[in-house]
């Protein structure tokens, strides 16, 4: 079943957020992830909402979502993402 992960982002540190966002394509890759959206927040339309930024990523299978995760590269990056920005990620699996 595909799975997606989304992450809200509010940034903290600009030129690490972009050196962060370069580094992690490589680290999809192997696990046959899409990056389908990176997105600035145009409008909150109901209720609230503290973050800027958006990016969902669609995954092959929640099990492959903890496998990239859990990753030496993925987890290589989480120092320099934490402080480059704040991210909330969450992972969902697809009913459909």
């Amino acid at each position: 079943m595909t799975a997606y992960v989304i992450g809200q982002i509010t940034i903290k540190d600009p030129a690490r957020w972009e050196e962060y966002r370069r580094q992690v394509p490589d680290t999809l890759e192997p696990w046959g992830a899409e990056l389908v959206l990176r997105g600035t927040q145009a409008r909150v339309l109901s209720g609230q909402h503290p973050h800027t930024d958006t990016v969902v990523i669609r995954f092959p299978s929640m099990e492959v979502v903890v496998r990239w995760h859990d990753s030496a590269a993925y987890q290589a990056l989480v120092p320099l993402r934490m402080q480059a920005a704040e991210v909330d990620l969450i992972s969902y699996e697809a009913d459909s």
